[in-house]
């Protein structure tokens, strides 16, 4: 066998060696930062509801889930999931109103509450996010899924952190969003004849499976005309779950969910420190 034969044979051999040893990398994550975490398989794809209490007003819709609160008129929270293909669609907002559900038996707020308030009706689970489907978008405009809040934040960076929900959908594939209101002190009142709420904040958390494990990032941003940079009012979920009593992501198993509520990272988010 000539020099030039015996080094191909050699750069063949050396060929398949890399190879196996990156199937085995993949398959085992030898070189990873931590164990694989398998999807939880949940029936009906609940994983994005919150733990429920026994004064809630649950009501459920084609896309979202919302605690309703009769007393504050607003809702405790909105939860739904959203994958990559749910980004696209023909829906469109043009023949969208807002509307009391009447369909639920009990306390809303209505159309008239906010007229000349100077406060817009602000969605939890935002339209954008029902492109899916027209009749699931239309649903976004009850008032189960509606909060008074200032039009600087609600047309701004409320907005961006909403596109960016999208974002993460597009590249993880899946995220499951709870949204709500934080009321806090109660600094702006009510408004309306109802006596609707005005909450001090909200609150914006997301779960995603990254191919290995669950990673979860929440966010606060004041109803205010201040503007918040991502990683400024970014939170742990855990932080987020102290703040507002509520406990996110309770199907997860207990390990897992204590892994990963306790802490965030931005890289995971494409979101860059200031």
């Amino acid at each position: 066998m000539n020099k030039k034969n015996k080094r191909d044979l050699l750069s063949a051999a050396a060929l398949v060696v890399i190879f196996a040893a990156w199937l085995i990398i993949q398959r085992t994550g030898l070189f990873s930062s931590g164990p694989s975490v398998p999807l939880v398989d949940l029936p009906d794809d609940q994983l994005e509801l919150p733990a429920q209490r026994a004064a809630d007003n649950i009501v459920t819709y084609q896309g979202y889930v919302s605690s309703y609160n009769t007393e504050t008129l607003i809702p405790n929270w909105v939860a739904y999931e959203l994958t990559d293909e749910e980004t696209r669609g023909e829906a469109t907002r043009a023949d969208k109103n807002f509307s009391m559900d009447m369909n639920f038996h009990g306390r809303q707020a209505m159309r008239e509450d906010y007229n000349g308030s100077g406060w817009t009706r602000g969605h939890m689970a935002p339209a954008a996010d029902f492109f899916w489907d027209d009749s699931a978008m239309s649903e976004t405009f009850y008032f189960m899924n509606i909060c008074p809040q200032r039009e600087e934040l609600n047309n701004k960076d409320w907005q961006y952190l909403e596109k960016r929900v999208r974002a993460w959908a597009n590249k993880y594939g899946k995220v499951w969003v709870v949204s709500g209101p934080i009321i806090g002190d109660n600094i702006y009142g009510t408004i309306g004849k109802d006596h609707v709420v005005v909450p001090d904040a909200f609150f914006k958390v997301v779960l995603v499976h990254d191919g290995k494990r669950y990673q979860s990032i929440a966010f606060i941003m004041g109803n205010d005309a201040e503007r918040y940079w991502l990683s400024d009012c970014a939170l742990t979920v855990d932080e987020l779950e102290q703040r507002t009593g509520f406990d996110f992501y309770p199907a997860l198993p207990d390990d897992i969910e204590e892994d990963t509520e306790s802490s965030y990272d931005l890289s995971v988010w494409g979101i860059r420190k200031r």
